[in-house]
């Protein structure tokens, strides 16, 4: 098991996918500056969706799995930092260590999902499900977010299509979850086509 830098948020970071965060809190700060002096090895933080409570001040309680994020970008401000995140591996934490200087866990890293020619089909249903889905939303003023260009990489665009579909942070948690690219396929079809239907339901 390692030892990893973590911070929870109120969002769920998918492998493959880029997360912009802007650094207040004096524990963070302190986190990212270690990272940054290569005091933490690999420039990487662990991110995991808060179950309950807040973002910041603590005493929140956190899910279990979670994403590994690379630091790719830092600009410092007066009195904050931006850094910029991407997603790369999945964890699933072990043991919580105390919060001091800023939150740390023990983590046991997840299998990569493998990709299978056959599941091409699906991928595209996939697509074509949240697509439809992210216009519909657009025309209700959801503003979901759409910046996410899909890769070539049939396994990235997997997770980018699970990151613009226009769902709820514990619908992503339970694609975060999933144990194979057909699982977080179909969840993500399941899922966009649920959250459909209660938008009509309104």
């Amino acid at each position: 098991m390692a030892v990893t830098p973590m911070f929870p948020l109120g969002s769920v970071l998918f492998p493959h996918v880029a997360i912009p965060l802007r650094v207040f809190e004096p524990r963070y700060l302190t986190m990212v500056g270690r990272l940054l002096d290569g005091d933490e090895p690999g420039f990487e933080f662990g991110v995991v969706l808060i179950e309950r409570g807040s973002e910041a001040g603590g005493g929140d309680q956190r899910e279990s799995v979670g994403t590994m994020a690379r630091l790719v970008k830092a600009v410092a401000g007066t009195r904050d930092v931006f850094i910029v995140g991407q997603g790369t591996k999945r964890f699933t934490v072990e043991r919580w260590l105390d919060d001091d200087p800023y939150p740390r866990a023990e983590i046991t890293m997840l299998p990569d999902l493998e990709w299978s020619g056959d599941l091409e089909l699906l991928r595209v249903e996939a697509e074509d499900v949240v697509r439809s889905a992210i216009a519909r939303a657009e025309e209700r003023e959801q503003e979901p977010d759409t910046a996410v260009e899909l890769s070539d990489d049939p396994i990235a665009a997997a997770w980018q299509l699970a990151a613009i579909a226009p769902l709820g942070e514990y619908d992503r948690y339970t694609l975060l979850r999933s144990t194979s690219v057909e699982v977080l396929l179909r969840r993500t079809i399941d899922l966009t086509r649920e959250a459909e239907e209660l938008w009509s339901a309104e």
